[in-house]
C-alpha cells in the first residue's frame, strides 16, 4: 500500500519533526495491554530526542519504562488524567523534577481545544487503518472499542502518526478518526494485547458487604425522584458498582423504565442493560471490557463519542452535562464530602480522576459507594490526603454502616430518610470506622511538589507532595 504508510515508527518520528523540547500524546484504549508508548519512547530515545512532555491520557504498570526515560531526561514532563502504583510510586518518591500535571477525562481534551496543554506530534494506536489513516478500534485483532480519548489528540495536534497492526485496503469502512487529520501511518506486528483492557475490577463483588451497599445505593436512585423514563446513568467498573447496575437492572426491568442513555466507559453490565430494554442508547468514551467491544462493533444504538463529547466543560455542551445519577468510588471521603482518587492512604500516587470529577460535576446525583473501612484504614476522615472532586459535587456517601447525605441537599436527604434508609451525618460514619480501627497518623510526606490536581475548568485543586523513599 502507498498512500501515508511510511516503513516504521522511527522513519514517522523523523518525518513528523520531531525535536527535543516538544510534546509528543498518547491515548490509553488498550489501557495494560497497550504497546504503542513503549514502542515510541524506545524510537525518540534512539534518536537522542530529549527533554519531551508526555502527554497520555492515562497510564498504567505496563509503562512502567517511562521511568528509564524519566532518568535519562528523555521525559521531563507529564501530562496525564490516571496513573497507576507502579510509575505513582517512582512520580511519589520524587523520580521527576517537574510535577506532573493531572487534568480530567473532561479538562484534557479543553486543554487540547483552548491551547493550554498543545500538542507537537499524537501517536494513535488503532486496531484498524487503512492506508490513508482512516481509523478505528473496532475491528482487528486489537480491538478495543471506542477510540473516545484520542479524538482531540487527533483534531489538534500539529502531526497525527496512526500506528496499526491491521492494514486494510482503502477505505476502511466504519472508521472513526478519519483521514482529513493524519499525516502518517505505519504497519507492526502488534500494538497490543486487547486483553489488557480488562484491568481492574470488571466483575460483579461477591462480598456481603459490597452487595450490601450495591443495594442501599439502588434504593437511594430509586428514592430520589430520578428513576423515571428518560433517565440517564454512568457507572464505574469496581465490583460493588457493577452489583449496583446489575440491581438497577431488574429494577428498571421489572418497573418497565426506560431510560435515555448508559454513559462513559461501558462494561458488559450497560451493554446487558441496553439489550434488556433500559436504555435507547449507550454512550461510549471508552470500552471496559470485551463484551462492551463487542457491542460497540455490532449495535448502532452503542455509539462511541469523543472525550470532548463525553466531558468537556468548554464545548458547546457535553453529555455529562445531561447525566442523571453516577455512582463513583473513592480512596478517601472527608467530613466536607471531598474526595481522594489520587493516592492511597500514605500519600503514594495510584490512579487519577479520570471522569470522577467531571460525572459528579455534571450529574443530578452523585453517589459514593465505599465501605466503612479497607486494610483497617477508615474511608472518612477529617480531611482528605488529596482532593480529586470537590465536596460541593458529591450528593451521597454510601457505606455499609449508613448513608450519608450531603447538607447541601436537605430534599434528597429527606426523601431517603421517609423510605427508611439509614441516614446518619458523615462524621457519624467516621467515629464508627475509627471505633474499629483507631484514629490514623496522617501519612508523612515532604515539601517538593510532585504532582499539581488540576480540576475540569483549569483550577488548580491540590498539590500532591513527595514521601519519603521505602
Amino acid at each position: 500500500m502507498q498512500g501515508k504508510v511510511v516503513g516504521s515508527i522511527r522513519e514517522a518520528i523523523v518525518l513528523s519533526g520531531l525535536r527535543s523540547g516538544m510534546t509528543v500524546s498518547f491515548h490509553h484504549h488498550l489501557r495494560n495491554g497497550d504497546y504503542v508508548l513503549n514502542l515510541v519512547m524506545e524510537q525518540i530515545a534512539a534518536l537522542g530526542i530529549d527533554h519531551l512532555t508526555v502527554h497520555a491520557s492515562s497510564l498504567f504498570d505496563i509503562h512502567a519504562p517511562l521511568l528509564d526515560h524519566i532518568k535519562s531526561h528523555v521525559v521531563t514532563k507529564i501530562q496525564t488524567d490516571y496513573m497507576s502504583a507502579r510509575l505513582g510510586r517512582a512520580i511519589s518518591e520524587g523520580a521527576m523534577e517537574e510535577p506532573v500535571e493531572f487534568r480530567t477525562h473532561g479538562g484534557r481534551p479543553s486543554a487540547i481545544e483552548t491551547g493550554a496543554a498543545p500538542i507537537d506530534v499524537a501517536f494513535i494506536a488503532a486496531p484498524a487503518s487503512d492506508s490513508m489513516g482512516n481509523c478505528s478500534g473496532k475491528y482487528g485483532k486489537s480491538a478495543c472499542g471506542s477510540l473516545g480519548y484520542a479524538f482531540p489528540d487527533a483534531m489538534h495536534a500539529k502531526k497525527v502518526v496512526v500506528i496499526t497492526d491491521n492494514l486494510v485496503p482503502y477505505p476502511l469502512v466504519g472508521w472513526s478518526i478519519p483521514e482529513t487529520y493524519v499525516d502518517y501511518v505505519v504497519a507492526v506486528d502488534a500494538i497490543g494485547d486487547p486483553a489488557g483492557i480488562v484491568s481492574g475490577t470488571t466483575q460483579i463483588t461477591r462480598d456481603p458487604i459490597g452487595l450490601m451497599m450495591a443495594s442501599y445505593a439502588v434504593r437511594v436512585i430509586q428514592h430520589s425522584g430520578l428513576l423515571k423514563d428518560g433517565f440517564s446513568f454512568q457507572t464505574g467498573a469496581g465490583g460493588a458498582s457493577l452489583a449496583a447496575a446489575k440491581f438497577l437492572k431488574d429494577v428498571m426491568v421489572r418497573e418497565q423504565i426506560r431510560g435515555s442513555f448508559g454513559l462513559g466507559g461501558i462494561t458488559g453490565y450497560l451493554v446487558d442493560m441496553l439489550r434488556e430494554g433500559c436504555f435507547e442508547t449507550l454512550l461510549d468514551v471508552q470500552c471496559f471490557d470485551l463484551k462492551a467491544v463487542e457491542s460497540i462493533r455490532t449495535d448502532p444504538r452503542h455509539m462511541e463519542i469523543s472525550a470532548s463529547h463525553y466531558a468537556s466543560p468548554t464545548v458547546r455542551s457535553s453529555a455529562v452535562d445531561h447525566l442523571d445519577v453516577v455512582i463513583l468510588g473513592a480512596t478517601e471521603v472527608d467530613t466536607d464530602f471531598n474526595v481522594n482518587v489520587h493516592t492511597d492512604s500514605g500519600g503514594s500516587i495510584m490512579g487519577g480522576s479520570g471522569g470522577h470529577s467531571d460525572t459528579a460535576a455534571g450529574a443530578k446525583l452523585a453517589m459514593i459507594i465505599a465501605p466503612l473501612f479497607r486494610a483497617r484504614l477508615p474511608i472518612v476522615t477529617d480531611r482528605v490526603t488529596c482532593i480529586s472532586t470537590p465536596g460541593r459535587d458529591i450528593d451521597v456517601l454510601v457505606t455499609q454502616a449508613g448513608i450519608a447525605v450531603n447538607p447541601r441537599q436537605p430534599e434528597l436527604q429527606d426523601r431517603l430518610k421517609q423510605a427508611g434508609l439509614p441516614v446518619v451525618p458523615i462524621e457519624e460514619l467516621k467515629t464508627a470506622a475509627e471505633k474499629v480501627t483507631g484514629v490514623p497518623t496522617r501519612p508523612a510526606h515532604g515539601n517538593r511538589a510532585v504532582a499539581k490536581v488540576i480540576s475540569r475548568t483549569g483550577e488548580l485543586l491540590d498539590t500532591i507532595y513527595n514521601i519519603p523513599r521505602r
